[in-house]
């Protein structure tokens, strides 16, 4: 109960279930206290994960391209076409980076680069198809719909023939890569030259359609307001409940598992170091976890609520695990985008389970859906790979020949 009634009505009818409007949402993201706001959301979380399981993923972000036409300001990574510095690399050092990666227990992997003005719907065919043939256990969970839209562009195809190409190459899931701010001012403020945000649900909508799911991101603190943040995922709860009208999903939206579209949310916030923004705006810890729980109490139709340690760093992390969060993330065994911009915060196996299990959470190992490979219900069940540690930025570079690991102690 808080001074206010409406906020408390609000409040109390999203932790039943309830659908709050985008205004409601504002409100209580600007207004509500801290402490409700964080209790209604966690009274989500439990109805829908009773098991009080939390998830954790083994994954390796592996980048084939810097170079980008897209240009935007936030991004430190990309290179323009002709730069010195730009660089591809050949599908051999792909599958070698693939096979590392399953040898360290990974199951996912995400493909992800520039949008290079040679790169059209062929060459993410002969990517996706050579990594399933080399390894048909790895899950393909990559690019997003600005390199659909690209690819598309390149080849002077549809859309959706973009879509039926590439799943038929062996994508399995699309990442919610490139969604920023969906909400037109801010978006055109950082990445002019990208599509709009009505186009990139749009993609995901045709992707859907095609019987391809994928998760959702959004990033905070480049300038944008508090409404236009709660208009983005306005767009995105949007485009679920289309997903759900339409049937795309074989189970139902109240499962604790895979839903159709959208399988998760996953807010992540700017960094400030190599880029045209230089930090002039950022998000606080506490803008963060705030709209963490309105996520959870605005996303009746969503699943899963990831937190973001590799941007926020690993005590918000596992704060956020209290309002609403039931997915961790992942221990990335390599990431280069957002550490190119200033993210330094690193983990291990044993460290990333730790933060779920002093949470008073149990931990579990899950897939790319969201299917739990091994639950650690006690700490005897826990992994024993020291190995299994989280990235170096520079692995992007393409004389980079073995994969760099640290003591995990």
């Amino acid at each position: 109960m808080t001074a206010n009634r409406e906020i408390d009505d609000i409040l109390q009818r999203a932790a039943d279930g309830g659908r709050i409007t985008p205004e409601e949402a504002l409100l209580l993201y600007t207004d509500a206290p801290f402490h409700g706001l964080g209790e209604a959301a966690d009274t989500v979380r439990r109805r829908r994960f009773p098991d009080g399981i939390v998830t954790y993923l083994i994954d390796r972000n592996i980048n084939y391209t810097n170079v980008c036409v897209t240009a935007c300001k936030f991004c430190a990574f990309f290179r323009a076409p002709k730069h010195r510095d730009g660089w591809a690399h050949p599908m051999e050092e792909i599958l070698r980076r693939c096979g590392e990666a399953i040898d360290l227990g990974a199951t996912q992997v995400m493909l992800q680069g520039g949008h290079h003005p040679e790169f059209g719907v062929a060459y993410y065919e002969s990517l996706f198809s050579a990594v399933k043939e080399a390894y048909p256990q790895l899950a393909i969970h990559s690019i997003g719909p600005s390199e659909i839209l690209h690819m598309a562009k390149v080849d002077g195809v549809s859309i959706e023939e973009a879509i039926v190409r590439i799943k038929a190459a062996g994508l399995d899931s699309i990442a919610g890569a490139g969604a920023e701010m969906l909400p037109q001012r801010p978006r055109k403020a950082i990445a002019p030259l990208k599509e709009s945000g009505e186009r990139w649900i749009e993609v995901m909508t045709i992707a859907h359609r095609n019987g391809l799911s994928s998760t959702a991101t959004m990033m905070m603190g480049t300038g944008e307001t508090n409404a236009e943040r709660i208009e983005h995922i306005r767009m995105i709860r949007d485009c679920q409940d289309l997903a759900v009208a339409n049937g795309y999903s074989d189970k139902a939206v109240e499962t604790s598992h895979e839903v159709g579209g959208f399988r998760a949310f996953i807010p992540w916030t700017y960094q400030p170091e190599n880029n045209h923004l230089k930090g002039r705006t950022q998000a606080s810890n506490m803008e963060y976890l705030r709209f963490i729980a309105v996520s959870r109490l605005f996303f009746d139709n969503v699943a899963h609520l990831q937190a973001s340690w590799l941007t926020t760093g690993k005590d918000v992390g596992q704060l956020a695990l209290h309002l609403g969060v039931d997915d961790l993330g992942s221990i990335m065994l390599e990431e280069n985008v957002i550490s190119s911009a200033g993210a330094r915060h690193r983990s291990n196996l044993h460290e990333l389970i730790w933060m779920i299990r002093t949470a008073d959470r149990v931990p579990a190992w899950r897939d790319t859906l969201y299917n739990h490979l091994k639950v650690h219900w006690t700490e005897a069940d826990d992994p024993t790979d020291d190995r299994v540690v989280s990235h170096f930025s520079s692995i992007a570079m393409p004389d980079r020949k073995t994969l760099p690991l640290v003591d995990a102690k």
